[in-house]
């Protein structure tokens, strides 16, 4: 999400130490994905949550959906920066909680934060902020299956098969779903922009995740 800020609020943003700010958003959605792709009997319990077990699963959600969501922001915030403005992440602490608990129930709502940006932006210039964040996210989903693809043959561990195919279900989601045209999501902004790269950028979207599955032999993202 790329929202805007008023100079009021700019001293409170910039005094938020950003390497914290995404820390807290990794680890949040790190752990709200690795209770969502946990085993649903085991959701419950306390034993499974402390076993080896699923801190591996945390650590290939840290690798592959964590990786997604900060990539994601900080791409909104390269691209604002090279065009002037001055943007800063902020984690929304309130939803990285909710997201977790939401988690327990088989679905999840990840809004983990977003760069927020002062200062002057043509149409376009926030069009191509906003596009910059699921595009990551496609770029992302392909290099997962792509190599989820070239190794399923081999000999490697089925743990390692399931972080690359959670790599690309995650960020195959976060492309689609964030080239939605609808309030501050991103896609609204790049159909504010121009409506023929919404077009190509959705369609983009909807064919990595649910064509290059079906092309390769993997279970569709959704």
């Amino acid at each position: 999400m790329f929202p805007s800020f008023s100079p009021g609020q700019d001293a409170g943003v910039r005094q938020r130490n950003e390497v914290v700010e995404f820390a807290k958003a990794w680890i949040g959605t790190a752990l709200a994905f690795a209770v969502l792709f946990s085993a649903g009997s085991r959701r419950g319990s306390l034993q499974y949550f402390l076993s080896s077990e699923f801190a591996t699963i945390l650590l290939l959600a840290a690798l592959t959906a964590g990786l997604g969501v900060i990539l994601h922001e900080l791409m909104h915030r390269v691209v604002a920066r090279y065009f002037g403005a001055t943007a800063h992440f902020v984690a929304n602490d309130g939803m990285l909680v909710v997201s977790i608990l939401i988690a327990f129930t088989g679905f999840l709502f990840a809004a983990p934060g977003a760069v927020w940006h002062t200062g002057y932006l043509t149409k376009r210039q926030v069009g191509l902020i906003a596009a910059a964040g699921p595009i990551t996210n496609m770029v992302l989903a392909v290099l997962f299956l792509g190599a989820l693809v070239a190794l399923r043959a081999t000999d490697i561990s089925n743990m390692v098969l399931f972080g690359l195919y959670m790599g690309f279900q995650v960020n195959g989601i976060l492309g689609a779903f964030n080239m939605l045209p609808f309030g501050p999501i991103d896609g609204a902004k790049v159909l504010n922009w121009s409506a023929p790269v919404f077009g190509v950028l959705v369609a983009i979207a909807v064919g990595i995740a649910f064509g290059l599955p079906r092309l390769v032999g993997i279970p569709s993202v959704f």
